[in-house]
């Protein structure tokens, strides 16, 4: 079997990922964003038979009785409701919608992700206010071969990817709040192992 493209000793280089800001505009009035993988339950008023329970696709898309492909991802629980209120009122007369999620997945954009030597390296679901020390224990903490001290934060600020450094081993091992740093929708924490 042969790969076309593929030339012995040669490699191509793909570019780098995409760094895709926050869809997060303020963080200081936070609301959950939708993403795909999310539980929907939508509720309209005095219509259980379009009523039930949905899983948005990994397009970001979801269908109900009445309303094909609507997209839901990146919008908050509040936002879908009045736009399928919308749609819907082609078919039902002054409808009245009402949005839950269930089984919290959101965008990618909006996850924290922790990768190295963490106990348990994942994607964590921002939530409110959430800082460094709420991620490490959410990650269940470091591994004996990390080098905590010497994490790197990436961000995205401008289109742009940032690095910070950050005091695992000082806030996680030593204790020192003084080391604990708020964290943004979209942050990456890079774990290395320690060099002994």
């Amino acid at each position: 079997m042969t790969l076309n493209g593929c030339v012995s000793g040669d490699r191509a280089e793909l570019p780098s990922a995409s760094a895709h800001s926050s869809l997060t505009t303020n963080i200081d009035d936070y609301h959950y964003l939708i993403g795909p993988g999310d539980s929907l339950n939508v509720f309209v008023w005095r219509n259980p038979e379009i009523s039930g329970s949905f899983v948005v696709r990994p397009d970001g898309m979801f269908t109900t009785s009445l309303v094909e492909d609507i997209s839901a991802s990146g919008r908050t629980p509040t936002q879908l409701a009045r736009e399928l209120e919308k749609v819907l009122s082609t078919y039902i007369r002054d409808p009245i919608v009402t949005v839950t999620v269930s089984g919290f997945i959101g965008p990618y954009s909006e996850q924290v992700r922790v990768i190295g030597e963490a106990l348990e390296p994942k994607a964590v679901n921002y939530k409110e206010n959430m800082t460094l020390l709420d991620l490490m224990i959410a990650v269940g903490g470091l591994t004996d071969f990390a080098n905590g001290d010497d994490a790197t934060l990436i961000r995205v600020e401008n289109g742009a990817q940032r690095q910070y450094s950050v005091k695992l081993d000082t806030l996680v091992r030593d204790g020192d709040i003084g080391a604990n740093v708020d964290l943004l929708p979209g942050d990456i924490v890079i774990i290395p192992e320690a060099w002994f």
